[in-house]
């Protein structure tokens, strides 16, 4: 058990040591544009496999995935990292996330926050778009900010498709073991349908 313990203390401090010299970067990266723009095109040459689901400009290809377009690049490396230590899991990204070194992933997530969200076209329903918003405004101004332009340890949600916001949302609410720990477990647990999808619409049409 000691050591098991010992292993498992290890592990900790290596990933905080890792998270500190990404964040460390991250912070040398906003303080110089030249290094900024040096570590945008090498995360655009290492993008070659992201862009066949999430486009290559960062706009999603398919409804049910995510946009990475103006994403919060802090917020997209702390999630390449769930992938890729297993914490989240998903049948590409999970592949995907551990074959990336720590530079790709800070290069990566610098590129697609660097991107143009392009808007949705899509029919409005006003009454259902109306009943979002006083979900939103009620519940996830805190954590999402107050137009969900997220912050660095939650995601951007303005202008994701509303089909991948439904699907999250579900899961959350229906407690997938692929979302396990994640305080949204809590959050959405009474969420109805009718109130996921108005959710999921408001926010599809909002750009910050």
């Amino acid at each position: 058990m000691r050591a098991l313990a010992l292993v498992l203390f290890s592990c900790i401090a290596l990933q905080a040591w890792a998270n500190d010299a990404a964040m460390q970067r991250f912070n040398q990266l906003n303080d110089d544009p030249t290094l900024r723009q040096q570590a945008y095109a090498a995360g655009q040459e290492r993008i070659r496999f992201c862009g066949n689901c999430h486009g290559e400009n960062g706009n999603s290809k398919r409804p049910h995935i995510p946009n990475l377009a103006e994403q919060n690049p802090v917020y997209l490396f702390n999630s390449f990292e769930k992938f890729a230590s297993g914490e989240r899991k998903d049948y590409v990204m999970s592949k995907l996330a551990p074959n990336l070194t720590q530079e790709d992933r800070v290069n990566i997530a610098i590129y697609f926050g660097q991107q143009q969200l392009l808007p949705h076209s899509a029919e409005v329903d006003a009454a259902q778009q109306q009943q979002g918003k006083q979900m939103f405004e009620t519940i996830c101004t805190g954590c999402h900010g107050d137009k969900a332009q997220g912050r660095n340890d939650t995601p951007r949600l303005a202008g994701q498709p509303a089909e991948y916001l439904r699907k999250a949302l579900t899961r959350f609410r229906d407690k997938d073991p692929s979302r396990a720990g994640s305080v949204m477990m809590s959050v959405a647990a009474d969420f109805s349908d009718s109130q996921i999808a108005a959710l999921a619409a408001y926010l599809q049409q909002l750009q910050p």
